[in-house]
């Protein structure tokens, strides 16, 4: 499995429903955390790798490795927070995003059991991220339009010059 990356209509899509978490959901979170750890990534969503269903997964650093399945943002604060953000799907284009700074959100793990989680700061930051690739969004949506049209001009010029170098 590849990483698909900006341009491809597929991160522009909202992702469906997982209506069974059986042996294939449990498998593609797998293969998704092992895509995530190989690629350095803090977090990867289905639709990032042309799947679109509802899962995404998260490793930061020292935290463990989480599953998320059918995922509700239940609660955000009103409290927001700037921080600089990058995406698998977008390599090498970073900007400031302004999220919530703490958030409540529900899903299933990866064997089938629901949680609810009660986070701030870069694992919610992180969280949203992800959560916004389900929704068709990625993280260039949320910024300035002018700003955006630089990042994505800059990004399709990086794009040609790799691909013209192989």
């Amino acid at each position: 499995m590849q990483i698909i990356t900006l341009g491809n209509e597929l991160l522009k899509k909202k992702a469906d429903k997982i209506e069974k978490i059986d042996t294939e959901t449990i498998n593609l979170a797998k293969q998704m955390l092992e895509i995530l750890v190989r690629d350095n990534g803090v977090g990867l969503a289905g639709p990032q790798i042309g799947v679109m269903k509802r899962i995404f997964v998260i490793h930061i650093q020292d935290d463990i490795e989480r599953v998320f399945i059918n995922p509700s943002i239940l609660e955000t604060s009103q409290k927001t927070c700037k921080f600089e953000e990058g995406c698998l799907s977008i390599p090498g284009i970073y900007a400031t995003v302004v999220r919530s700074e703490s958030i409540k959100i529900q899903a299933w793990n990866e064997k089938g059991r629901p949680f609810t989680l009660e986070v701030s700061g870069l694992l919610a930051r992180v969280i949203l991220h992800e959560y916004d690739h389900l929704e068709g969004i990625v993280f260039l949506d949320r910024i300035e339009e002018d700003k955006r049209k630089k990042l994505i001009t800059k990004f399709k010029k990086t794009t040609r010059k790799g691909s013209s170098s192989k």
